[in-house]
């Protein structure tokens, strides 16, 4: 095909705004489709035979994500995301389940190495595929379109719009131990529904925390480092009150660590049953990779991150329970609702309990903001792709976030809030859901290695295959022990995942038209 046979040849100066243009490196520029090779002088030309030119022309001007997160700030994600309530609570669960202070300390070390297996096979994952997505991308690329759409469907609709409300309700609920916010449970209105001032409260969190992901990583990034920091500081804070403080005071000292709880429901089930709270107190260290796309250099950071991130987790989790068992004997942590604010509550009284209560606020607030930022990827990947609505790819032309996405996002977690309870039950549902998935993106590693054996790895996982394996093996085990269980939740679960389907061919269609 020659020059002549060209509709037209437009300079890129007519189609792309003069503070978006380009740099076109390129001395001359050729038509995929013609022979014709043209200089660029002026600015640069482009030879345009089709519509289909100038949609994909136009494509490469749309804005993108922008790489703004540092080591510090993906580092932050990880352990700001993990840590929110759970160490502090689960110490009473697990010691219900077990009955020793050795086999809580077992549980612990189980789910922290398990945490940390999952950790090095998604730092090979996320510095091989840096994008936003995270582990739809791994899926989509291991498995295809409609296994990621799966995880999308399932992630986006019930995953985290379930986690947003329960971290919220949570954030609510502890803030409502103080005295100054006892009116939280009074009701503004009953009818037609019923709404309290801690509903207000939870949902206007969700919405603050969602307009800072909106405004830009990068303040929301700050916002996660400066206050993991402090949530860090107080955590450790605990530590030193419970091992420093506790002097002569009746009932501490080592001697806890060799106690039992005689009610413990024992054996394989009860030590399983810790385990899984464990994992759940562990949870969100997969985060990190659905912000791949914003990461500076993330064939270095997302590794560090996700390496050193779990890493400082575990050791935070091991000290606080050590200072907790230091203080409570195996019986009063077992009858304890809230094991670490009793234990600095021995020590310190009323006003230690209050610095546990505001400890796990501000956790709750770090996790919230490393939730929403992490959630708002997934669909934007998804419909970037043409398997969604078309209005969640777009990227805010000055803030650079998938802004529509996040606001969708923070609408169905409000919305779950206004159903009270109901949220509660959802995000049960999507456990068993949210472990097939990881079990299911820690496989794609296999499938890479094999289809694509020289393809560049700037981190290769230490102890392939035998680590992502392991992960796979434990993982495939807790989902055959929550499915037995809890078989109705996990049933629904899998009907919840299943329902995407119908959405998919909907979308596949559209996309093929």
């Amino acid at each position: 095909m020659g020059v002549s046979n060209c509709l037209r040849v437009r300079l890129l100066s007519e189609i792309w705004p003069k503070k978006e243009k380009p740099a076109i490196n390129y001395s001359y520029v050729a038509h995929p489709s013609s022979h014709a090779i043209f200089p660029s002088r002026v600015y640069s030309c482009i030879i345009m035979s089709t519509s289909a030119d100038r949609q994909e022309l136009r494509s490469h001007t749309q804005t993108e994500l922008s790489r703004d997160l540092g080591v510090s700030h993906a580092s932050a994600i990880v352990v700001g995301t993990i840590i929110g309530s759970g160490i502090f609570l689960v110490p009473s669960e697990m010691m219900q389940d077990v009955g020793s202070a050795k086999l809580v300390y077992l549980a612990w070390v189980v789910g922290g190495v398990l945490s940390f297996f999952g950790a090095l096979t998604y730092a090979e994952l996320g510095a091989m595929r840096p994008q936003a997505g995270g582990e739809y991308v791994y899926v989509r690329d291991a498995y295809g379109p409609t296994a990621a759409f799966l995880y999308a469907w399932t992630w986006f609709v019930i995953a985290k719009p379930a986690s947003v409300a329960t971290i919220v309700v949570g954030l609510v609920r502890i803030l409502g131990t103080f005295p100054i916010f006892s009116f939280f449970s009074a009701k503004i209105i009953s009818t037609p529904f019923s709404l309290t001032w801690g509903q207000i409260v939870a949902i206007s969190a969700a919405i603050l925390i969602s307009v800072l992901n909106y405004l830009g990583v990068k303040k929301a990034g700050e916002f996660q480092l400066i206050f993991t920091l402090l949530k860090v500081a107080i955590i450790l804070g605990i530590v030193v009150i419970c091992f420093g403080g506790a002097g002569t005071i009746s009932g501490t000292g080592w001697s806890n660590f060799a106690g039992t709880f005689s009610g413990a429901k024992g054996g394989v089930a009860g030590f399983m049953a810790a385990l899984v709270a464990t994992l759940w107190a562990y949870d969100g260290w997969n985060d990190l990779n659905m912000v791949g796309g914003e990461i500076k250099q993330p064939e270095r950071n997302i590794p560090i991150a996700l390496i050193a991130g779990v890493a400082t987790v575990g050791v935070l989790y091991v000290l606080v329970n050590a200072g907790v068992q230091y203080v409570l004997p195996a019986n009063a942590i077992a009858a304890s609702p809230r094991p670490a604010s009793d234990a600095v509550a021995v020590i310190l009284g009323r006003f230690g309990a209050g610095i546990v209560s505001a400890g796990m606020a501000i956790s709750l607030l770090v996790t919230l903001n490393g939730t929403i930022m992490s959630g708002g990827r997934v669909p934007y990947a998804v419909a970037r792709d043409g398997y969604f609505f078309r209005a969640l790819a777009e990227v805010h032309p000055r803030f650079h976030t998938p802004a529509n996405a996040i606001v969708v996002q923070a609408v169905l977690s409000i919305a779950l809030l206004l159903l009270g309870a109901n949220f509660g039950q959802l995000f049960s549902l999507a456990i068993f859901a949210e472990w097939l998935f990881y079990m299911i993106a820690t496989s794609t590693v296999f499938v890479f290695r094999h289809r694509e054996p020289d393809a560049p790895r700037p981190y290769r996982m230490w102890g392939y295959p035998v680590v992502p394996a392991i992960f796979v093996l434990v993982a495939a085990a807790l989902l055959v022990y929550t499915f037995k269980n809890e078989w109705p939740n996990s049933a629904y679960g899998v009907l919840v995942i299943l329902a995407g389907l119908p959405f998919f061919a909907y979308f596949a269609r559209k996309k093929k038209a």
